[in-house]
């Protein structure tokens, strides 16, 4: 499995819109990078991030629900993780969202909503009801959530 794109929005201290192409010659060409700064920088919620596109849940944090959500950013009504990614099984797009009512901050936590699809633009949705689309992630890739963060998430 090779992660080629995330995308995410309001998780934990990074407010706002991110994008990261792994693909990007600066991050190929050695094939080897490191995350790195200060506390509370942001290292692990990238980690977070593609664990939630993928998952639904984070190892720190587990299982995101509608009554339980300690990754959206304080004081914001959205959030969302995408990745994009390639395995033996073809490229593939993950999503993972919520908000809260009326996108505002202070309203109550709606269902979240967490989607594969085929990895082009306007990519056919492969599988879209929340308790499925970890399954299809574990054929896609040959990793459930546990072996996943095992296998590729090494220990901070």
């Amino acid at each position: 499995m090779k992660i080629l794109e995330l995308r995410f929005k309001n998780l934990n201290s990074l407010y706002g819109e991110w994008f990261i192409d792994f693909s990007n010659p600066e991050y190929t060409s050695n094939g080897l990078f490191a995350l790195t700064g200060p506390t509370g920088s942001g290292k692990s919620t990238i980690l977070d991030a593609i664990c939630l596109a993928l998952y639904g849940e984070t190892p720190r944090l587990g299982r995101i629900t509608k009554s339980s959500n300690e990754i959206m950013s304080r004081q914001t009504g959205e959030c969302y993780a995408e990745v994009m990614f390639e395995s033996q099984a073809g490229r593939f797009r993950c999503h993972f969202s919520q908000h809260r009512a009326r996108k505002k901050a202070e309203a109550d936590l709606q269902s979240p909503r967490h989607e594969i699809a085929e990895g082009h633009e306007n990519g056919k949705v492969i599988e879209s009801q929340l308790r499925r689309v970890a399954t299809v992630i574990e054929e896609k890739t040959g990793m459930d959530f546990e072996r996943f963060t095992r296998s590729i998430l090494l220990a901070q």
